[in-house]
């Protein structure tokens, strides 16, 4: 399936993938960043944003999608950069089709089964009454029973459009059934060792790249290295910008370029 992709810039291309409940637009400070210095190629995942909805998800499946809508794009082979959810669609696709990756960049995510209480934010927000004249800070107060921290809660609320007829621009029951195979990792087809250069970059503050997942990663990644961003926790491009394009630039041989770089 072609996914919705918006293109920018000039040069070699860097594929950019956001998380869970995002939208390519959530990763915009980086697309203008890098876009100066390459074709940054910004994807919505399957069900969420512009990208068609009312699909199923798995990891096979997603990184199929990336594929897809590379060759429709006319390109060979990219650098990908994925955070979060689509820092596991990006090791699916290096796993599975490794000649069209030319250098990975996962960001604050593993190869690795993970535990998180997702469902209960995908069950808060369905049972949400989308009616005519809801305010932002109506959803707000309808989600703050389940969803107690303000960030996650805005982050969430950023899927919902306003106006007289409400929606979100995730597909939520799409995201409920498919959970389980989110949450997990599993052996995808014809996989096998990614052995191009790969950068782990995650939030010092974060804890989802544990000491445990590490051994995985040198198994499936041999020639991954690791770098640690201070001040940051999961969201890492949100919490410190200035050193995340730092880092990617560098990993990806870009010039940075005039404003390329936000201040701190």
């Amino acid at each position: 399936m072609i996914l919705n992709a918006a293109v920018t810039g000039d040069g070699d291309v860097v594929v950019l993938l956001h998380g869970l409940f995002g939208a390519a637009r959530n990763l915009g400070i980086l697309t203008r960043a890098l876009s100066r210095g390459a074709r940054v190629i910004a994807m919505d995942l399957r069900n969420h944003g512009d990208s068609p909805h009312g699909l199923p998800m798995d990891f096979a499946t997603m990184a199929g999608d990336v594929a897809e809508t590379l060759a429709a794009l006319g390109v060979a082979s990219a650098s990908l950069v994925g955070h979060s959810l689509g820092g596991k669609t990006v090791m699916a696709l290096a796993l599975m089709r490794p000649e069209l990756v030319d250098r990975l960049v996962v960001m604050d995510i593993a190869p690795v089964a993970y535990d998180h209480d997702y469902q209960d934010y995908v069950a808060a927000m369905l049972a949400m009454e989308l009616s005519p004249g809801l305010t932002r800070g109506a959803a707000d107060q309808m989600l703050a029973a389940t969803v107690k921290a303000a960030p996650m809660r805005s982050f969430l609320l950023n899927n919902l459009v306003l106006g007289e007829s409400p929606r979100w621009r995730v597909g939520l029951r799409e995201i409920q059934e498919a959970m389980p195979d989110l949450l997990d990792w599993p052996v995808l087809p014809g996989q096998r060792p990614f052995t191009g250069p790969a950068l782990f970059l995650r939030g010092a503050e974060s804890g989802y790249v544990t000491a445990a997942a590490e051994h995985v990663i040198d198994v499936l990644f041999p020639d991954a290295v690791r770098q640690s961003i201070a001040g940051a926790a999961h969201w890492l491009h949100a919490d410190k910008p200035r050193e995340v394009i730092a880092a990617l630039q560098e990993f990806l041989a870009l010039a940075p370029g005039p404003g390329a770089v936000p201040p701190s």
